[in-house]
């Protein structure tokens, strides 16, 4: 039986393993946490076949290894895996930053490992393997990355993971890919925290709690999400989010002015742009987005094949 290794057993790890085991397929789903409670709970709550807590006995013959941590924890994950992967083995990962992501691989990885980065563009205002569900990936978007030098077998390896729990692949290069996360997903998570600072730290807050509403809450939920993870998203994509960040703080320095100076044709005109900006967004996204690589894979049953047969068999034949 094929074996699947998920290393990091939070929101996205278990979900991933509860959609994999959900698509069947013949393959073994084996969970690694570094807190012990967590992976029995994974275990429980059926998102792994069986938790192992040994972190080199749970990668020893895996076919597929899924590193769902923190990005900034991913450098010594590939330390502590390097020696105990097999040849043809495949690594992938979950984080929402690239380029250090795929250079760390490359440094670190042995030779005969292929990586292909990963990015599912999903995710819940709360984080943790009790938030975690078989759905969550179902119509939506997996950023596939792969290292230079990864081979055709182990990219279709990893698009027929995305494609098993119900997600469409792009392929996207790893520089602007983090150029992109940081605008559309890093900036508005320290944009809902920011917002909250503002109101938690107003003398008047305890009022203030009792009048805010949808708007306020729907505004800030992301300020709930995991926040070792969003630090070690900042600490890993600081450039691209520093720009981000000044063009932003430009914007609001637009805002402020035409507010203080109650300048109507200004407000209306950058008000009326965000919102014609937003609506062609929401109705104009392409749901077929996807590689042609994707036509190629799918099921769980070529995902087990993939696993067996494809690079790793390959690798394992040359030992």
């Amino acid at each position: 039986m094929a074996k699947i290794t998920i290393i990091g057993l939070g929101l996205i790890g278990g979900s991933l393993g509860k959609a994999l085991r959900q698509a069947g397929g013949g393959f073994e789903v084996v969970g690694h946490d570094k807190d012990g409670e967590t992976g029995a709970r994974a275990r429980k709550k059926g998102a792994i076949d069986r938790a192992e807590w040994n972190l080199p006995r749970a990668v020893e013959d895996a076919s597929l290894v899924i590193v769902a941590t923190p990005a900034a924890a991913i450098e010594r994950v590939f330390n502590d895996v390097a020696p105990y992967v097999r040849p043809g083995c495949v690594v992938t990962d979950t984080a929402s930053t690239k380029v250090d992501v795929l250079d760390w691989a490359k440094r670190i990885l042995p030779e005969g490992v292929a990586f292909v980065g990963g990015d599912p563009m999903v995710g819940k205002a709360h984080s943790g393997i009790d938030e975690a569900e078989a759905g969550l990936f179902k119509g939506g978007t997996y950023c596939v990355v792969p290292a230079p030098n990864a081979p055709d077998e182990a990219v279709s390896l990893v698009v027929g993971l995305v494609s098993a729990v119900g997600a469409r692949p792009l392929f996207i290069d790893p520089v602007e890919h983090d150029s992109y996360m940081a605008a559309i997903s890093h900036l508005p998570y320290l944009a809902a925290a920011a917002l909250v600072k503002v109101a938690a730290n107003s003398p008047a807050w305890r009022d203030i709690a009792k009048v805010a509403a949808w708007g306020f809450r729907d505004t800030t939920q992301l300020a709930s999400g995991d926040t070792a993870t969003h630090r070690d998203i900042c600490l890993t994509n600081r450039t691209p989010l520093t720009h981000w960040l000044d063009v932003y703080i430009e914007q609001l320095g637009e805002l402020r002015a035409a507010v203080a100076a109650g300048d109507k044709e200004s407000l209306e005109q950058v008000l009326g742009a965000a919102k014609q900006a937003r609506d062609d967004w929401e109705t104009g996204r392409d749901p077929e987005t996807a590689s042609p690589l994707s036509q190629t894979t799918g099921t769980s049953d070529q995902l087990r094949q993939m696993l067996i047969g494809g690079w790793g068999g390959r690798q394992d034949k040359r030992r």
